[in-house]
């Protein structure tokens, strides 16, 4: 898919009519993707364009810096060149807040397309403990599968926590491992046994089944917000 620049909408030639339509055939493939119930990386950068947009619009100490300059002259004293900055072109400006505007209102509407998907897989999602859970749940695995089907993902997982502007967050490292097929006899419970059996790096590991009622994309969609759902249910359990 092709993707916009970090400052598509203030580079080259600023024309509103040509940066709306680079923008709707930007929206176009994202929404053939959303369509399908394929959410990552495009909602990731559907997001990004859009803080990005705000941003510039509020920080004009950042508009500056990447707004393009010409140069006015020199002043031969100090030997400085001076610059007039473009910002100071009333036409132009208009051009470029009318552009930021259309492209921030379609931006949020296919943003929220997009967390409208996210929610209704999030909500088609259940969480559960595979036996009896470790006081240190900062690394084990997960098991991820559909209601429709026995086959069952396995992954190795890992939290860690960074900071970020003075705040502190929690971040999921997961590695897969294989692909087993449950039954009566290869329950999650015994999956979990072969783990340990196989892997002594984690003699003690915590384990975690991840059931989705609906079948979805894996990678694009489930395996990204199933993610982010056993981290805020790690979290929780941790602070009960």
């Amino acid at each position: 898919m092709k993707k916009l620049s970090e400052t598509w909408f203030a580079e080259g030639f600023i024309d509103f009519e040509l940066k709306k339509y680079t923008l709707l055939a930007y929206l176009q493939e994202v929404n053939k993707y959303f369509d399908q119930n394929k959410l990552y990386p495009q909602l990731a950068d559907v997001v990004f364009h859009y803080n990005n947009l705000v941003a510039f619009r509020e920080n004009k100490r950042y508009l500056q810096e990447y707004f393009p300059k010409k140069l006015t002259g020199i002043q031969l004293e100090k030997l400085q060149l001076l610059y007039e900055e473009m910002i100071e072109d009333s036409e132009l400006m208009q051009e470029l807040e009318e552009i930021i505007q259309y492209a921030a209102d379609n931006l949020r509407s296919t943003l929220q397309t997009g967390a409208d998907i996210y929610e209704f897989v999030e909500e088609k999602i259940n969480i559960m403990p595979v036996g009896l859970i470790p006081l240190d749940t900062q690394e084990g695995y997960f098991f991820l599968s559909t209601n429709d089907t026995k086959s069952t993902l396995v992954y190795q997982y890992r939290l860690s926590i960074f900071e970020k502007h003075d705040e502190k967050f929690r971040s999921i490292k997961t590695s897969f491992i294989d692909e087993r097929q449950r039954g009566i006899a290869f329950t999650y419970e015994h999956i979990k046994a072969e783990l340990i059996r196989h892997r002594r790096e984690l003699p003690n590991p915590a384990v975690y089944c991840i059931e989705s009622g609906l079948s979805f994309p894996i990678d694009e969609t489930l395996l990204p917000i199933a993610k982010r759902s056993l981290v805020k249910f790690i979290t929780t359990q941790a602070a009960a």
